[in-house]
């Protein structure tokens, strides 16, 4: 048995969802001829109080389309240093936006509304770049599945509309902030402009997130998506996993992120771990002593087949998901007990 924890990206499609794909009635995406992805972008987007939405095959497209369509070459995304924009989407801001990022040194990659507002350029200094959008991430990755507080979100959207900025959501785990906080989708529809939300990830999907907004923004993201290789073809028999996984999945989070916790209180029993970063949701990242290098830690779990991520430094990485049941999860807190 493998225990693979590396990431909530490695989940299986269940028997259930299967049989819904493969029920799905399809036609051309890119002829708007779907009906299967028709019915799951207006549902998402009535989910969430937004007059359009648009599959994406990825994640990463989603937010580039995104920034895209808020902002113009030498322009500035004001975001956190942790973000996933910034960090792990290969440059993409620069390379098809021609933006740069002004980062915010937040707190597990949140910021504040007071910090927004001393990073925003001049708009009349011409010598730097004009800021156009702020973007957030919710949950924070790489603050180890950290949830905003609503509050604060509302005031950078008051700090926007002050200084006529965008304001986009990436929304990679939002459904995990969303069990965790009793938020609801529509609160977020009313405060972004534009929300990106994945599939793939909490919910169990093969592959999939959807990108919301407001109409005006909007117009353009077909084109965008198409220059940047994104136009699907029968592609609803996906897009129904993502209506199975709507019905079936969002309620089972809470396991997920009560499995992350079990593991939090293990490891923080344990003579090699340093600390542990405080969790909220369905990821646990955590330092290692010098007496136990993250090398010597992982390949130890690989020896027992469990897999999971190093993020350098002496940090290392889990995430629970769907696949990952109570006897896997029993048996990886006697592993970590036993090193």
């Amino acid at each position: 048995m493998t225990i693979d924890l590396r990431s909530d990206t490695v989940t299986k499609p269940s028997k259930g969802m299967l049989e819904a794909m493969m029920l799905a009635k399809v036609g051309d995406d890119v002829f708007k001829e779907d009906e299967t992805v028709n019915e799951l972008e207006i549902r998402l987007a009535k989910l969430f109080g937004k007059p359009q939405a648009m599959f994406f095959p990825s994640g990463t497209m989603a937010n580039q389309t995104a920034i895209k369509l808020h902002t113009n070459p030498g322009d500035q995304v004001i975001c956190d240093k942790y973000s996933h924009i910034f960090n792990y989407e290969g440059g993409g801001a620069s390379f098809n936006s021609g933006v740069s990022c002004k980062l915010i040194d937040g707190n597990r990659g949140m910021f504040t509304a007071r910090e927004v507002e001393e990073a925003i350029n001049p708009p009349s200094f011409y010598h730097s770049p004009l800021t156009s959008l702020v973007e957030i991430e919710n949950t924070t990755n790489k603050g180890g599945g950290a949830c905003w507080d609503f509050n604060e979100i509302l005031k950078i959207r008051e700090v926007c509309d002050a200084n006529n900025l965008g304001l986009h959501l990436d929304g990679a785990r939002l459904w995990n902030a969303l069990v965790v906080k009793n938020e609801t989708p529509e609160q977020y529809g009313k405060v972004f402009d534009t929300i990106s939300v994945c599939l793939s990830k909490g919910l169990g999907c093969p592959i999939g997130s959807v990108l919301l907004g407001d109409e005006e923004l909007m117009q353009n993201a077909m084109r965008i998506r198409k220059v940047l290789g994104g136009g699907m073809r029968q592609v609803g028999f996906l897009a129904a996993a993502g209506l199975y996984a709507l019905d079936h999945n969002i309620d089972k989070l809470h396991e997920d992120h009560e499995k992350a916790k079990g593991i939090e209180g293990v490891l923080k029993r344990q003579w090699y771990v340093n600390s542990v970063e405080p969790v909220e949701t369905n990821i646990v990242i955590f330092s290692l002593k010098d007496e136990m290098p993250e090398k010597n830690f992982i390949e130890m779990l690989a020896k027992n087949n469990i897999e999971i991520i190093s993020l350098g430094a002496g940090k290392v990485r889990i995430v629970t998901h769907s696949d990952y049941d109570s006897d896997m999860h029993n048996h990886f807190l006697t592993i970590l007990e036993s090193l």
